[in-house]
């Protein structure tokens, strides 16, 4: 059977399809695939084993043929699944969610927070360029942690970890998700609230929900209104939660004092005003990027395929079959 691998992997995830006895089919390029060249590469595959930025659309399903089993996204979200014309076509849809990546995420949330309202980016520019000529009282003004307000606006896993982490340095943490969950309040010391009672609550509002047409644009211009001025914004989730332009105009006026993002929305680009603002810190979505936890993805999107052409039930299911 054929798994067609539409870009490079950690080697240890080919090797658990190639001990299984299946014959991996590799991108050659050290680039994405364009439509027309996707609908191509994937013809006749039994399964599909992508990236996030691959979109699997209809038309490339339809052209990888009836033996198609199922698609394995190595990542977390799906959003670029067409899940539903899977499901029609009876193929299994399935992610990675790792724990250990909902830890790498976590932690990088919170890296992300002390990276802008400490200014560490700003300052590590600073000093790269000559700039520090010896101790001053009034530099790089920055802010303290310890009395802010964070709010979650998604409570998974990864939400969770955050969550426990803001906890543990004492910060009053506030969330906000479409099933309110009673058992993580008494656990962690958090507190639930309508988004629009966070929005105006929270000093930092960090994002944490999947991209979904109910959470496209979630934060908009109406959302960002609606936020303390001078808060901060935090996006480790995806980027087409955040309207880009609402979230460059309301940086642009002082509306927000500053924020940190790891995934965009027009992404792989990065919108240009963002790039230009010194009040926001930028990462090329590497949240969970740790070698351990990239393996362990790889593993797990390969044996997810492994199952499903076993005849079996992927563990990591998204698309019912």
């Amino acid at each position: 059977m054929k798994v067609a691998v539409t870009s490079k992997i950690p080697r240890v995830g080919i090797d658990v399809l190639e001990d299984a006895g299946l014959e991996v089919v590799g991108n050659p390029t050290e680039r994405l695939f364009t439509q027309s060249e996707l609908k191509d590469f994937v013809k006749g595959a039994d399964a599909i084993y992508c990236l996030i930025l691959d979109k699997i659309t209809r038309d490339i399903i339809e052209a990888a043929g009836p033996q198609l089993k199922i698609i394995a996204n190595y990542g977390v979200g799906f959003d670029n699944i067409d899940v539903k014309a899977a499901q029609e076509k009876g193929v299994f849809v399935t992610n990675t969610p790792s724990e250990r990546s909902g830890q790498a995420v976590a932690e990088h949330t919170l890296g992300l927070i002390f990276a802008v309202l400490k200014r560490i980016v700003e300052g590590d520019e600073f000093a790269r360029k000559g700039n520090f000529g010896g101790w001053k009282p009034e530099i790089f003004l920055g802010e303290e942690l310890s009395e802010k307000t964070v709010g979650l606006v998604g409570l998974g896993q990864i939400g969770m970890k955050v969550a426990a982490m803001l906890r543990g340095l004492g910060l009053r943490v506030i969330y906000n998700k479409r099933n309110r969950d009673e058992e993580a309040e008494k656990t962690y010391g958090i507190e639930y609230l309508s988004l629009e009672n966070l929005l105006r609550e929270a000093d930092i509002v960090s994002l944490h929900v999947p991209l979904t047409p109910e959470t496209y644009h979630l934060i908009n211009s109406d959302s960002l209104a609606k936020m303390k001025n001078r808060a901060y914004l935090i996006n480790t989730s995806r980027g087409g939660v955040v309207d880009e332009w609402a979230l460059v105009e309301a940086l642009k006026s002082g509306k927000l004092a500053g924020a940190g993002l790891d995934v965009y929305e027009y992404e792989p680009a990065v919108n240009p005003e963002l790039c230009g603002l010194p009040n926001v810190v930028l990462t090329p979505h590497i949240a969970s990027s740790i070698r351990a936890v990239r393996d362990e993805m790889a593993i797990m999107a390969a044996k997810n395929i492994v199952a499903a052409l076993k005849g079996q039930i992927p563990p990591n299911l998204i698309g019912a079959k």
